[in-house]
């Protein structure tokens, strides 16, 4: 019978566990963090709600309007009434908090047979050049204490779902790659402004919130998630790019109180090899977060799906072992289906978040209804959606105009928006009792503005301070 480890109990890991466990396979799930938080939106797409059986118990917001925020502060509203009808409420975009998300579909894997083991692995011996059997050495923490219990498993095939990090891409020599970190400060806020985030979220753009990507203020289930993303050459600057966010929302986020910081390693592109011998890397160990949007759960628990499934197949449920040719076919079905969203998504990355200008041009496109249905076709169910030759000129037109328009709008310095749900006077006078409590603390001085968020976070998330 086939033996399978599955590293990471994230929705890639847990869903690759799933599968293999329903396919009468022996599966071992190795998750070393099971509360754990990831630092990310939480926002899902409609289709990964039926496509992967999520009860609405762990979607804490269905949200249907986005305001997009330029670095003028000019504000495009998104909302799906108009989109598509007013009248039908079906269409969403699902805000999760990621330790519910993961830990129901972890359970989920559990209950079908999955081994699921409390553990971090901390060796892999990946036998003759690399093609297994594998001996996973791990510390057991299932019995609570702060020490694990040393203790190995060996495998016939391995799926590496542990994240940007991760230690079998390591093993199996998968070859490195850049990462972006991603910053996070969960907010508490009065009632009113909580209500204001009810079934809304925002997407600031600017040089101020993020140089290559964009700052976020999601709706949870009892706060918000307010965060940022950069590259990694820009690392250094993640304290000061969230402050930066807080600064543009600070008259919506008024008296907010944070009540959890967290720091993430985030991949920029896909590895070099994905499969080594009986080795398969998914999610974001694989690389499969996408640019400009950023987006990165359902490519994760699709990947270890498609993965698992494919070794269903190639194992007869578990009667051989597959070969390295046979993960490979994951491979290409993978790159076959998703590999133009990447390099469409890489190149609008390209041209719209390089500086303010192009950013102010995003922003004004996005107020354009074919450029919002599109979008939201492609978003919400996973498709490609083709434009008609109409659309496209209109689109080119669009993105010329908002170009050359953007350039007289360039910014050089940064304004609060203003708030939505009380009077410049009332939230000025709010404003000078207190703002945002807790959370970063980012000095004016130079070299404060350049210290390494590795260090800081390092001790609450090992993962951030390790070269991925």
């Amino acid at each position: 019978m086939l033996r399978v480890a599955v590293v990471g109990g994230g929705p890639s890991g847990s869903c690759a566990a799933e599968v293999l466990a329903k396919a009468g396979i022996q599966t071992w799930l190795f998750e070393r963090k099971l509360d754990n938080a990831k630092p990310c939106g939480g926002a899902i797409p409609l289709c990964m709600v039926d496509e992967f059986d999520l009860p609405e118990s762990i979607i804490d917001r269905k949200v249907r309007n986005m305001r997009m925020i330029s670095p003028s502060n000019r504000e495009v509203d998104i909302t799906l009434d108009k989109v598509y009808s007013p009248d039908d409420k079906s269409e969403y975009i699902g805000m999760c908090r990621r330790e519910v998300m993961d830990a129901f579909m972890r359970d989920r894997a559990a209950s079908l047979g999955t081994n699921l083991i409390n553990g971090l692995v901390t060796k892999i011996d990946t036998g003759s050049n690399r093609q297994g059997p594998y001996t996973i050495t791990y510390s057991d923490y299932s019995t609570g204490k702060s020490t694990g219990e040393a203790k190995s498993l060996e495998v016939d095939l391995i799926i590496g779902a542990d994240g940007a990090n991760s230690r079998v891409a390591t093993a199996m020599d998968a070859g490195d790659y850049n990462v972006a970190i991603a910053f996070q400060e969960r907010i508490k806020l009065p009632n009113e402004e909580m209500a204001y985030y009810e079934d809304l979220a925002e997407m600031y753009v600017g040089t101020d919130v993020s140089p290559d990507f964009y700052g976020w203020v999601f709706p949870k289930y009892d706060h918000v998630a307010v965060g940022t993303g950069t590259m990694q050459k820009n690392q250094t600057l993640i304290k000061s790019l969230q402050k930066g966010v807080r600064e543009r929302a600070k008259k919506r986020l008024v008296h907010g109180e944070v009540i959890k910081v967290e720091a993430h390693p985030i991949p920029e592109h896909p590895r070099p090899r994905r499969v080594v011998g009986r080795m398969a890397l998914v999610g974001d160990a694989a690389g499969y977060v996408t640019k400009s949007s950023g987006e990165g759960i359902y490519f994760a628990a699709k990947s270890g799906r498609m993965c698992a499934e494919q070794i269903v197949e190639s194992s007869r449920s578990g009667e051989l072992i597959p070969s390295e040719a046979d993960l490979k076919k994951y491979l290409k079905k993978w790159d076959r289906k998703y590999g133009s969203t990447y390099i469409v998504l890489s190149i609008l990355q390209a041209i719209f978040y390089s500086n303010d200008t192009a950013r102010e041009a995003f922003v004004a496109m996005c107020d354009d209804m074919d450029v919002q249905r599109l979008t939201f076709d492609s978003y919400l169910y996973k498709k490609v959606v083709a434009m008609n030759p109409w659309q496209q000129i209109k689109l080119t037109l669009l993105t010329v105009d908002a170009l050359a328009r953007g350039i007289f709008r360039n910014q050089t310095s940064y304004q609060p928006v203003p708030s939505a749900v009380r009077s410049d006077e009332e939230v000025n006078a709010m404003l000078a009792i207190k703002t945002i409590t807790g959370g970063i603390n980012v000095d004016n001085n130079k070299d404060a503005s350049k210290q390494n968020l590795a260090s800081e976070q390092g001790e609450r998330d090992p993962a951030v301070s390790n070269k991925s």
